[in-house]
Protein backbone atom coordinates (compact mmCIF):
# COMPACT_ATOMS: atom_id res chain seq x y z
CA UNK A 1 0.00 0.00 0.00
CA UNK A 2 2.33 2.65 -1.26
CA UNK A 3 -0.23 4.85 -2.95
CA UNK A 4 0.02 8.34 -1.67
CA UNK A 5 -1.78 11.37 -2.90
CA UNK A 6 0.99 13.70 -1.63
CA UNK A 7 3.63 14.47 -4.25
CA UNK A 8 6.84 15.96 -2.90
CA UNK A 9 8.54 16.75 -6.20
CA UNK A 10 9.51 20.39 -6.04
CA UNK A 11 11.33 22.41 -8.64
CA UNK A 12 15.00 22.87 -7.84
CA UNK A 13 15.14 26.38 -9.32
CA UNK A 14 13.07 29.49 -8.96
CA UNK A 15 11.86 31.23 -12.16
CA UNK A 16 12.62 34.68 -10.72
CA UNK A 17 16.18 33.68 -9.91
CA UNK A 18 16.62 32.26 -13.41
CA UNK A 19 15.41 35.53 -14.96
CA UNK A 20 17.74 37.53 -12.72
CA UNK A 21 20.71 35.36 -13.71
CA UNK A 22 19.89 35.87 -17.40
CA UNK A 23 19.78 39.64 -16.87
CA UNK A 24 23.14 39.61 -15.06
CA UNK A 25 24.72 37.52 -17.83
CA UNK A 26 23.33 39.86 -20.50
CA UNK A 27 24.68 42.90 -18.62
CA UNK A 28 28.09 41.22 -18.42
CA UNK A 29 28.01 40.68 -22.17
CA UNK A 30 27.27 44.36 -22.76
CA UNK A 31 30.16 45.37 -20.55
CA UNK A 32 32.62 43.20 -22.51
CA UNK A 33 31.94 45.16 -25.71
CA UNK A 34 32.65 48.50 -24.04
CA UNK A 35 36.23 49.47 -23.36
CA UNK A 36 37.52 52.63 -21.78
CA UNK A 37 39.46 53.46 -24.93
CA UNK A 38 36.33 53.38 -27.10
CA UNK A 39 34.43 55.55 -24.65
CA UNK A 40 37.26 58.06 -24.42
CA UNK A 41 37.57 58.10 -28.20
CA UNK A 42 33.86 58.86 -28.50
CA UNK A 43 34.06 61.73 -26.02
CA UNK A 44 37.15 63.18 -27.71
CA UNK A 45 35.52 62.90 -31.13
CA UNK A 46 32.37 64.61 -29.90
CA UNK A 47 34.46 67.43 -28.41
CA UNK A 48 36.45 67.90 -31.62
CA UNK A 49 33.37 67.90 -33.85
CA UNK A 50 31.49 70.27 -31.54
CA UNK A 51 34.42 72.68 -31.54
CA UNK A 52 34.68 72.57 -35.31
CA UNK A 53 30.93 73.09 -35.78
CA UNK A 54 30.90 76.08 -33.40
CA UNK A 55 33.82 77.68 -35.22
CA UNK A 56 32.16 77.04 -38.58
CA UNK A 57 28.89 78.50 -37.28
CA UNK A 58 30.64 81.66 -36.13
CA UNK A 59 32.33 82.03 -39.51
CA UNK A 60 29.13 81.43 -41.48
CA UNK A 61 27.05 83.83 -39.43
CA UNK A 62 29.12 86.72 -40.69
CA UNK A 63 28.62 86.10 -44.42
CA UNK A 64 25.26 84.24 -44.61
CA UNK A 65 22.74 87.05 -44.89
CA UNK A 66 19.58 85.33 -46.04
CA UNK A 67 20.73 81.88 -47.13
CA UNK A 68 19.66 79.96 -44.08
CA UNK A 69 19.05 76.65 -45.90
CA UNK A 70 22.49 76.71 -47.53
CA UNK A 71 24.15 77.43 -44.20
CA UNK A 72 22.21 74.64 -42.53
CA UNK A 73 23.25 72.11 -45.21
CA UNK A 74 26.84 73.32 -45.04
CA UNK A 75 26.87 72.93 -41.25
CA UNK A 76 25.66 69.34 -41.50
CA UNK A 77 28.22 68.66 -44.21
CA UNK A 78 30.98 70.04 -41.99
CA UNK A 79 29.73 67.98 -39.03
CA UNK A 80 29.69 64.69 -40.94
CA UNK A 81 33.02 65.40 -42.61
CA UNK A 82 34.53 66.15 -39.22
CA UNK A 83 33.16 62.86 -37.87
CA UNK A 84 34.70 60.94 -40.75
CA UNK A 85 38.05 62.73 -40.72
CA UNK A 86 38.62 63.09 -36.99
CA UNK A 87 37.55 59.60 -35.87
CA UNK A 88 40.96 57.95 -36.47
CA UNK A 89 42.74 60.82 -34.74
CA UNK A 90 40.42 60.59 -31.73
CA UNK A 91 40.86 56.82 -31.56
CA UNK A 92 44.66 57.14 -31.68
CA UNK A 93 44.68 59.91 -29.07
CA UNK A 94 42.44 57.87 -26.77
CA UNK A 95 44.74 54.86 -27.13
CA UNK A 96 47.80 56.93 -26.25
CA UNK A 97 46.03 58.51 -23.28
CA UNK A 98 44.97 55.09 -21.96
CA UNK A 99 48.50 53.69 -22.38
CA UNK A 100 49.90 56.67 -20.51
CA UNK A 101 47.38 56.27 -17.71
CA UNK A 102 48.12 52.54 -17.48
CA UNK A 103 51.87 53.19 -17.27
CA UNK A 104 51.29 55.88 -14.65
CA UNK A 105 49.14 53.60 -12.48
CA UNK A 106 51.65 50.75 -12.81
CA UNK A 107 54.43 53.11 -11.72
CA UNK A 108 52.41 54.13 -8.68
CA UNK A 109 51.78 50.47 -7.85
CA UNK A 110 55.50 49.72 -8.14
CA UNK A 111 56.38 52.64 -5.87
CA UNK A 112 53.83 51.51 -3.28
CA UNK A 113 55.22 47.97 -3.42
CA UNK A 114 58.74 49.35 -2.96
CA UNK A 115 57.61 51.37 0.04
CA UNK A 116 55.88 48.35 1.60
CA UNK A 117 59.00 46.24 1.06
CA UNK A 118 61.16 49.01 2.51
CA UNK A 119 58.91 49.31 5.59
CA UNK A 120 59.04 45.53 6.02
CA UNK A 121 62.83 45.59 5.66
CA UNK A 122 63.09 48.25 8.35
CA UNK A 123 61.10 46.09 10.76
CA UNK A 124 62.54 42.68 9.88
CA UNK A 125 66.31 42.23 9.76
CA UNK A 126 65.96 38.99 7.74
CA UNK A 127 64.32 40.85 4.88
CA UNK A 128 67.02 43.53 5.05
CA UNK A 129 69.68 40.82 4.88
CA UNK A 130 67.96 39.27 1.86
CA UNK A 131 67.85 42.62 0.10
CA UNK A 132 71.52 43.25 0.83
CA UNK A 133 72.45 39.78 -0.41
CA UNK A 134 70.45 40.27 -3.59
CA UNK A 135 72.07 43.67 -4.14
CA UNK A 136 75.51 42.17 -3.65
CA UNK A 137 74.76 39.41 -6.16
CA UNK A 138 73.33 42.00 -8.58
CA UNK A 139 76.53 44.03 -8.33
CA UNK A 140 78.72 40.98 -8.91
CA UNK A 141 76.66 39.89 -11.93
CA UNK A 142 75.68 36.51 -10.53
CA UNK A 143 71.98 37.16 -10.00
CA UNK A 144 70.79 34.42 -12.31
CA UNK A 145 73.44 31.86 -11.31
CA UNK A 146 73.28 31.64 -7.52
CA UNK A 147 69.78 32.22 -6.23
CA UNK A 148 68.94 30.99 -2.77
CA UNK A 149 65.41 30.34 -1.60
CA UNK A 150 65.06 33.28 0.76
CA UNK A 151 66.04 35.77 -1.94
CA UNK A 152 63.44 34.24 -4.26
CA UNK A 153 60.74 34.87 -1.65
CA UNK A 154 61.59 38.53 -1.23
CA UNK A 155 63.19 39.72 -4.45
CA UNK A 156 61.41 39.88 -7.76
CA UNK A 157 64.17 39.67 -10.34
CA UNK A 158 62.13 41.49 -12.92
CA UNK A 159 62.49 44.59 -10.75
CA UNK A 160 66.26 44.95 -10.55
CA UNK A 161 65.91 48.72 -10.77
CA UNK A 162 63.79 48.75 -7.64
CA UNK A 163 66.44 46.76 -5.77
CA UNK A 164 69.07 49.27 -6.81
CA UNK A 165 66.92 52.14 -5.50
CA UNK A 166 66.30 50.29 -2.24
CA UNK A 167 69.96 49.47 -1.70
CA UNK A 168 70.81 53.11 -2.36
CA UNK A 169 68.37 54.08 0.38
CA UNK A 170 69.71 51.42 2.77
CA UNK A 171 73.30 52.59 2.66
CA UNK A 172 72.51 56.28 2.35
CA UNK A 173 70.42 56.45 5.52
Amino acid sequence: MNNSFVHLEYSSSHPGVERFERVVNAAGGLRKGFTATRGLAGVLLAAMVATLVVVADQLMDTWADGHLMAVWVLMWLIGFAALALLAPAARGLAGRVMQGLDAWSQGIARRRADERLWDLARKDSRVMADIRAAATRAESGAVGEAVNETAVRVVNYQAAGRIARLTGRIWNE
